[in-house]
C-alpha cells in the first residue's frame, strides 16, 4: 500500500513540475531616473492637490464659479505630464500682484507724473 501511495504521490509533483515550470517571472533593476520619476509624479500631485485644498483657492474658485470638489476631481484624472507642467508652472508663477516688470512700469509712470507735474 506505501508503494502505490510513493508511485502516485511521485506522479502527482511530475504533473504539478511540468504544469506549473511554464510560468515564469521576470525581475528587471530600474533605474534611479524611473524610480525618482514615479515618485515625482505623485508629489506633483499632491502638490496641486494641496494648493486646491486652501481656503483662499478654494473662495476663489467659488467665486469663480467653480467647485473645489469638482477642482480636485479634474487634477485626480490628469495624466502626470498635465500634473508637471502644472506644478512647475504653480512653482515659478509669481506670488504678489505685479512682476519685476510691472513694478518698473510703475516706478517710470510715477516718475514722468512726477516730472511734468512739478518742472517749472
Amino acid at each position: 500500500m506505501s508503494s502505490t501511495m510513493k508511485k502516485m504521490t511521485c506522479r502527482a509533483l511530475v504533473v504539478s513540475l511540468l504544469a506549473l515550470s511554464f510560468q515564469t517571472a521576470n525581475a528587471g533593476m530600474i533605474g534611479a531616473d524611473q524610480a525618482a520619476a514615479a515618485g515625482a509624479a505623485q508629489t506633483d500631485r499632491g502638490m496641486v492637490l494641496s494648493y486646491l485644498s486652501r481656503a483662499e483657492t478654494a473662495a476663489q474658485l467659488q467665486a469663480q464659479g467653480i467647485d473645489p470638489a469638482m477642482a480636485r476631481e479634474r487634477v485626480a484624472a490628469m495624466t502626470d505630464q498635465e500634473v508637471r507642467t502644472m506644478a512647475q508652472d504653480m512653482q515659478t508663477a509669481p506670488a504678489g500682484a505685479l512682476s519685476s516688470g510691472g513694478w518698473l512700469a510703475v516706478i517710470l509712470i510715477a516718475a514722468a507724473v512726477w516730472y511734468f507735474a512739478f518742472r517749472k
